[in-house]
């Protein structure tokens, strides 16, 4: 597209299963959400375009509402630009499960006002079978209502460098988490957060340690003094990409 030439912004809703996958970004090795719907945007558009995600999973993370947009080199019809796509991912582990036009100032990352992960546990003794790689698999027996009651130790405003990886790129630890819920539905354990941000590794660091206190390795308090501690070498465990799901996104006019 040359620099002149206009523009039409479209805000997409997609599903992905992550596993194989490098993670959202596009990288120099591996395959990426980003790269699988660059290359089928360049079959039916013929421009190389960018999308751009609400949040920036991980391999092996997967998404159930993850937000993008992505400027197109003509008016399209919404319909026709989900479609299109589809079209061309066929085969491919993503799908567009929504697609509107909205204004150039729409960005699926800055415009957010909050994001939503989901974290899926199977807590049984059985190996998994048809969820391989779509949860994780906790053989041990949890306290599901002990992990929520700890959990809330981490609700609100924290320094949570102990919860961030040491590869983390944001400028402040300090991350403010409106929601940690942790619930059964039978042999399922669900951990539930919602927050503006996250910081890189932050949902799964915090399950894993929900993890350890479900698992009676941890007292609440000593999930507390991990907290408090800033310091990641204190981290209980850092739980497997296989059970997250970028969940949802926010946005003011909604």
């Amino acid at each position: 597209m040359t620099e002149d030439a206009p523009l039409f912004r479209y805000k997409l809703t997609l599903e992905f299963f992550g596993t194989g996958l490098v993670g959202w970004q596009r990288q120099d090795m591996g395959t990426s959400v980003q790269s699988i719907l660059t290359e089928a945007a360049e079959k039916f558009c013929h421009e190389a375009v960018i999308f751009h995600g609400a949040g920036r999973t991980d391999a092996g993370v997967h998404a159930l509402g993850m937000v993008c947009h992505v400027d197109m080199p003509q008016d399209y019809p919404a319909y026709k630009v989900m479609d299109a796509l589809n079209y061309h991912l066929k085969w491919k582990p993503v799908s567009v499960l929504s697609s509107e036009r909205v204004g150039a100032g729409f960005e699926a990352r800055f415009s957010a006002v909050k994001r939503h992960y989901r974290y899926h546990i199977i807590n049984r003794r059985a190996p998994l079978t048809f969820q391989t790689d779509r949860a994780w698999h906790v053989k041990f027996p949890l306290d599901a209502e002990l992990m929520h009651r700890a959990a809330q130790t981490l609700v609100g405003h924290h320094d949570f460098t102990t919860f961030r990886s040491v590869d983390c790129q944001a400028k402040s630890p300090l991350k403010t988490l409106d929601r940690l819920d942790v619930w059964r539905e039978g042999k399922n354990i669900y951990v539930e957060a919602s927050a503006r941000s996250f910081l890189h590794h932050q949902v799964r660091s915090m399950v894993g340690s929900l993890y350890y206190v479900g698992r009676g390795k941890w007292t609440i308090a000593q999930l507390q003094k991990s907290l408090t501690a800033r310091d990641r070498r204190t981290l209980a465990h850092n739980a497997p990409p296989e059970g997250l799901y970028f969940l949802s996104a926010d946005y003011p006019e909604e």
